[in-house]
């Protein structure tokens, strides 16, 4: 008796603490997982049926207490694998049963979309500029699309290029460390599909008969091997609402969009390899100009803009001979190429053959017919990365800085810039288990500078290396000045030197979710904080600057000026330490970066 009156104390005792913890798991583990809802409310009733027969069969035999838990086990393990979220199609509206728009008839047939739920904007999705690069297709020049008779469906985003799976765990645990918490979140998020058929583009236009309106097409980031022009951050409804028409346009990444092999070079009609995706993006350009005033818009005043990768790409576009007279002026969001060393996104004709020869080894094929019948689900899980572009001599004919030095660049204006954390989110994974302390800093260094400028950096920041905390602050601000800042000085600076209005800024303005990590002035720019599925981690502060932004964007847009009466007055970028602030501040600041850019511009054997 007295067992049993143990047994039965220490049962109320554990079972608690461990159906806490139980739950605890499968709440946190659903929240990653971010598929249906209703697995929330499984996994909850599962929990609860344990506790009851738990309770109920407390005196029963040890046989069927196991029995219970074996059955809670296995339903638990299904709602575990039946979690994760589906791939679906993205609508483009955010709401229910939206509103049609009229028959809008372009070059190679006519499409249908929808309007946004003020019915200020129309909306097309999933407008083909090219022939899907499949089959014999694979690594060669986009081609005209096909003609289409009827009317197209555009409601609906078009799958997002070939890239690896999303993995919906990473995915969340990336989120949380951007919001530096858990912030549970139980809504059903879908994946969504991915597929070498991509190369679509998509159209937010003011929901007016008004014509000749100003166009910015928008390259999206993701270091050319992922990415999506879906993507909520620069969602172009809000840009719409200004009367700009904003098109964000799918290319072809990674192994399908930068492979290089001397045999594509020996089958192009352009002697070109390793630059699809760079091909792909051109390509869109000229489809935009060739159906401009068919949707409303004015070939004549088209502006490109992207982020990271897409920004290096917008440096590239200005640089190709095969973009020049398709725009007027470009926007660079956190990457360029206008360096003699870009520190990535870039490589040598040559560097690309000996990946392309890596990749054709690792899939055990011959030739570039046997790699064209590889099956894109196995070819996007090379071991070999392909997340640059490649100096071909035809999309790019020499390096993007040697041809701004001869003025042979294509944009009229530009504005770009900044954030001031840019590479925190790269660096402190890297070295996770090993943060850069005042020991190991100039080891870290000599591995990225050779030893001469590892020395002067050393020098200009040791007053700062105090202690560890500043050794790794200091080190993430190097990596982040000679892969970001750095790279849009220099463009800033070509630009200026050939005679263009040059507006740079620095985005400062910390928030609780992405801040000023890389990307986090994206949602700010097209206008989109409002609508953020992270919207309580903005406050009515980010809203005012975001509204800043989005008026600066619009109005470069449209006049190459991103000023108006009713903003702050943004000035030219003419005096070489000073800055333009986007953050709480906004307004020009001095550039405190200018001491570490004039040691790079040694590295990269720039005199003055």
């Amino acid at each position: 008796m007295e067992n049993k009156k143990k047994k039965h104390i220490g049962f109320w005792i554990a079972f608690p603490i461990g159906f806490i913890i139980i739950f605890a798991i499968l709440a946190f583990y659903l929240d990653l997982a971010n598929g249906p809802t209703y697995f929330i409310y499984v996994g909850i009733a599962l929990l609860a049926l344990l506790a009851l027969f738990s309770i109920l069969l407390i005196n029963s035999k040890m046989r069927i207490r196991l029995l219970v838990w074996a059955i809670f086990i296995l339903g638990t393990t299904v709602v575990i694998f039946r979690s994760f979220p589906r791939e679906e199609a993205k609508s483009t509206a955010y709401y229910n049963d939206p509103v049609k728009t009229g028959v809008l008839a372009l070059n190679d047939g006519a499409v249908q979309g929808v309007l946004n739920k003020d019915q200020t904007v129309q909306i097309y999705a999933g407008i083909p500029y090219a022939k899907p690069p499949v089959g014999e297709l694979r690594w060669k020049e986009p081609q005209d699309p096909d003609k289409w008779e009827g009317v197209r469906d555009c409601s609906y985003f078009k799958p997002k290029s070939m890239q690896p799976k999303d993995n919906a765990l990473m995915s969340s645990a990336v989120d949380m460390y951007a919001e530096k918490a858990w912030h549970p979140d139980y809504n059903y998020h879908p994946l969504e599909k991915r597929s070498e058929d991509s190369l679509y583009l998509n159209i937010w236009k003011p929901n007016t008969a008004e014509t000749n309106l100003p166009i910015l097409v928008y390259y999206h980031g993701g270091s050319l091997t992922t990415g999506s022009p879906s993507f909520e951050d620069y969602n172009g409804e809000e840009m719409a609402k200004t009367k700009v028409i904003m098109i964000n346009v799918a290319y072809r990444l990674g192994v399908f969009g930068y492979f290089a092999h001397q045999d594509l070079i020996n089958e192009s009609p352009n002697h070109t390899t390793g630059n699809y995706g760079l091909l792909d993006q051109i390509k869109a350009l000229k489809w935009v100009n060739d159906n401009a005033a068919l949707f409303g818009g004015d070939k004549n005043n088209i502006t490109i803009a992207g982020e990271s990768a897409g920004s290096s790409s917008v440096s590239a576009i200005c640089s190709s001979p095969l973009a020049k007279g398709l725009f007027r002026r470009a926007i660079g969001e956190s990457s360029s190429l206008v360096l003699p060393k870009p520190p990535h996104t870039y490589r040598t004709l040559e560097d690309a053959k000996k990946t392309g020869a890596n990749i054709m080894t690792e899939f055990k094929c011959n030739s570039i017919a046997e790699l064209r019948n590889v099956k894109a689900e196995d070819l996007v899980n090379t071991k070999y990365s392909n997340s640059s572009m490649t100096l071909d001599g035809y999309a790019l004919t020499k390096n993007p800085y040697d041809v701004y030095k001869d003025k042979e660049n294509n944009e009229e204006a530009l504005l770009n810039g900044y954030n001031v954390l840019e590479a925190d989110a790269f660096i402190i994974p890297q070295y996770l288990f090993s943060p850069t302390n005042r020991s190991n800093i100039k080891e870290r260094l000599l591995k990225v500078f050779p030893q001469a400028i590892t020395e002067k950096i050393m020098n200009l920041y040791n007053p700062r290396l105090t202690d560890d905390n500043k050794a790794f602050e200091c080190f993430n601000e190097i990596i982040s000045v000679y892969w970001f800042m750095y790279p849009h000085y220099s463009w800033s600076r070509m630009a200026l030197a050939n005679g263009e209005d040059v507006y740079a800024y620095q985005f400062t303005k910390e928030n609780g979710y992405y801040g000023t990590y890389h990307s986090g002035e994206m949602i700010y720019a097209y206008g989109n904080v409002k609508k953020s599925t992270y919207g309580y981690r903005y406050n009515d502060s980010d809203r005012l600057l975001s509204d800043k932004m989005l008026k600066y964007w619009s109005n470069f847009v449209k006049a190459g000026n991103p000023n108006s009466n009713d903003v702050d007055n943004w000035p030219k970028w003419e005096n070489q330490n000073k800055v333009f602030e986007l953050g709480t501040n906004v307004g020009i600041i001095s550039d405190k970066y200018t001491a570490l850019y004039n040691i790079l511009d040694e590295y990269n054997g720039i005199t003055s």
